[in-house]
This record gives structure tokens, C-alpha cells and sequence, in this order.
């Protein structure tokens, strides 16, 4: 039940859309974005509230290598807002991504919130003052884990915090993601990326997903509609004896969340930023989700491509700053970068989860990847064809 690191999509020979990923193929390929987790999996059988099963965590991104009052250009969108991601209001104001992002379940917003805010106090001279709006966004693992017994506390933040680095991403069941559920199958974290031509820029865009959305039905790779052949009959649905409760009501399978970080070196505006992470909507449309009305779609684009801004309101602050961008004419690029490294990302999330059974005996089935790979040959038969 724990992380199972490979093999990925493209180790399976499955390449999505037309673009090439970075080395690492995740959102580390974007120089000093680094990423940590903490995964929380204790207990097993009938659910008690407080005690468990316990299978939920965190994920941290940090967007650059810099001081913590450093901050970059950033953007956001909604494609459906029945969830939660703090801070977006401040962002959407200033263009201004001013902390690490962080995504978790929907009953522990508040307390990693909380622990950003002290971690961000703790470098600070004794009595200055100084305030944070951090970023955090949650999906609902109240179908595997005791959501309500709030099981992430502020030591796993700050281990999260700590574990954060540069290099491959862990997906699958780790982190925010590990009660997570995408198209039926087992979901979580997942991540990939794309580099444009050097025509273009030859800048790198990169995504991390906590995918816990989608319909069996829905669900494509790469256009073939994977989930009408891996039906229900064959692997079952993880909302089984569906509907459930979730967010306060009854709703059925395809009725989760998915929350969705971009980030580029490429120089870009905070309108800019707000432009590519409306793309990354697309990028699950071609996945199969559908932003359905229980669900919490909610993207976020920084851009690294300008250091050494700050967010901050001191008084030293310069009266100008000087920033580079890229001409809109050529934002094309970048949008269909966002795209495909989205949808890979939600493929990535789903190849690296391993079937977990969670409260109430309650069972996630993984995607079965030799079933997957049968599918897509029999789809696109033709000797050498790209799938």
C-alpha cells in the first residue's frame, strides 16, 4: 500500500501529444522548484473517527531556490470551485506567488495553513513583523481515509517542508495524494513536463497533479478511451456501492477533485500566468474529467523566468523594477506545453498507485498496466505507431 516509483508512462513506451518532456519528465525539470511529502498509512477496518484507517498526507511545492521573501510571478484559475486553495485572492490582487504551495485533504486545509505560517515565522528576527497568505489546496479522501479525525498535524508540514528537493518526483500513493481516486482507478500525486523548440524559447513547463477526479466511462490516453475497455467488469470502481458523502451531500463516482501546479522559467507576467494555468483545464478535458458541479477544479501557474521580486511591503523596497517577458504572440507554445504535461501527469499519478484498501474495508483497485498496454495496441495496431 505504500509508493510504487515506476514504470511511468513514457516508460511504458506511451508518449502523449507531440512535445518532448525534460530529463526528469516532472515539474523539477523547472530549475529550483523543489518538492517534498509526508505520507500518513496507519490502522485498517471500520472507521473511527480519530483514530482511523489513516491514509492522507502532504505535499509541499517550493517554487524557486531563493530566500523565503522571495516571490514570483504567478496566476490562477477555476474550472469548478467546490473546493479549497487559500491564498488566491492576495495572488489574483498582486501577481505575486509569495510561499510555498501545499495540497492536502479537504479537513486539513486550516492546520497546514497554520504550519506554513509558523515555518515562515521561524527564520524571522525576533520582532519584526512580517505576514504570510499561504497557498493550500485540498482534494476529498474521505472515501479511504478518517478525513474527519484531521490526522495531518504541523510535524508533518515541516517534515514535508524539510524532505523538499530538486530531482524525481515520488508519485502515486505519497503525500496529499495517497487516499486519492482518479477515473475509479487508485489516483494521488503525479507530475511530468514538456520543453518547447528553441524556436519558441526552449523554456520548460511543468505540472504536478493530486488527481482524485473522473468517471470510469471518461477516461482517454491520449485520445483512445481507455475507460469504456478497462470497464467496471474488469476492474472494479472504487465507489462501488457509490453514492457516498461527500462535501456534506450524495454524489456519485466522477464527482471529485483535481488540483493542478504549473510552473516555467519561462518570463511571465502574472496575466500571462493566469493564461497557462487556464490551459491546464484542457489538459484534464483530454484526460476525460469534465470539472462536473461537485467537483473542485483548481489550477495554479508561477513563473520563474523573473527573480528578485518581492512581495513584501517594506519601506526599502525600490520605486522600479525591471522585468523581462515573452511576447504574447508567442504564449501559444507554452499553452499546448501546460496541455500535454497535464494530461501525463494525471497518467503518471495513476500508473504510480497501488490498489490500497482504505476505511471500511473500502477498495481503490490500481490501473492495471498490462491491461492498459493491450488496449492501446489493439487501438493503434499499425507496427511502430505512437500511442
Amino acid at each position: 500500500m505504500g509508493t510504487r516509483q515506476g514504470p511511468r508512462a513514457r516508460d511504458l513506451g506511451i508518449s502523449i501529444g507531440e512535445l518532448p518532456s525534460g530529463p526528469l519528465d516532472a515539474i523539477t525539470d523547472v530549475a529550483g522548484v523543489r518538492v517534498g511529502h509526508t505520507t500518513l498509512i496507519s490502522g485498517d477496518g471500520p472507521l473511527l473517527v480519530g483514530r482511523g484507517p489513516v491514509r492522507t498526507g502532504v505535499t509541499i511545492i517550493v517554487p524557486h531556490d531563493g530566500p523565503p521573501s522571495e516571490a514570483v510571478y504567478g496566476g490562477c484559475h477555476r474550472l469548478n470551485g467546490n473546493g479549497e486553495l487559500t491564498g488566491l485572492e492576495w495572488l489574483r490582487e498582486s501577481g505575486m506567488l509569495s510561499s510555498p504551495i501545499s495540497i492536502t485533504n479537504t479537513h486539513s486545509v486550516g492546520v497546514v495553513r497554520d504550519a506554513i505560517v509558523a515555518a515562515s515565522a521561524r527564520g524571522r528576527v525576533a520582532g519584526e513583523v512580517h505576514w504570510s497568505l499561504p497557498v493550500v489546496g485540498e482534494t476529498y479522501d474521505g472515501r479511504l481515509n478518517d478525513m474527519d479525525g484531521q490526522h495531518v498535524r504541523p510535524e508533518h508540514v515541516f517534515a514535508a517542508l524539510e524532505a523538499a528537493s530538486g530531482g524525481p518526483v515520488e508519485e502515486g500513493n505519497v503525500g496529499g495524494g495517497t487516499g486519492m481516486i482518479c477515473h475509479e482507478f487508485k489516483g494521488g500525486i503525479g507530475t511530468a513536463s514538456r520543453v518547447v523548440s528553441e524556436s519558441a524559447g526552449g523554456f520548460t513547463v511543468g505540472a504536478l497533479v493530486q488527481a482524485n477526479h473522473g468517471r470510469r466511462e471518461r477516461m482517454a490516453v491520449d485520445g483512445v478511451p481507455v475507460g469504456r475497455l478497462i470497464g467496471i467488469d474488469q476492474v472494479p470502481s472504487a465507489w462501488d456501492d457509490a453514492p457516498t458523502q461527500q462535501h456534506g451531500g450524495s454524489h456519485p463516482p466522477g464527482s471529485g477533485s483535481i488540483i493542478v501546479i504549473l510552473a516555467t522559467d519561462a518570463p511571465l507576467l502574472p496575466h500571462q500566468c493566469e493564461r497557462l494555468a487556464q490551459r491546464a483545464g484542457l489538459g484534464v478535458a483530454r484526460a476525460g474529467g469534465a470539472g462536473e458541479h461537485s467537483s473542485g477544479d483548481m489550477f495554479l501557474a508561477f513563473a520563474t523566468g523573473n527573480r528578485g521580486l518581492s512581495a513584501d511591503l517594506e519601506e526599502a523596497a525600490p520605486l522600479t523594477t525591471r522585468v523581462d517577458t515573452l511576447a504574447d504572440r508567442h504564449m501559444s507554445d507554452l499553452f499546448w506545453a501546460a496541455i500535454e504535461a497535464t494530461e501525463e501527469a494525471i497518467l503518471n499519478a495513476m500508473l504510480a498507485a497501488e490498489t490500497m484498501v482504505g476505511r471500511d474495508g473500502r477498495t481503490a483497485h490500481a490501473l492495471p498496466q498490462e491491461r492498459l498496454l493491450e488496449v492501446l495496441a489493439a487501438y493503434r495496431p499499425t507496427p511502430g505507431a505512437s500511442v
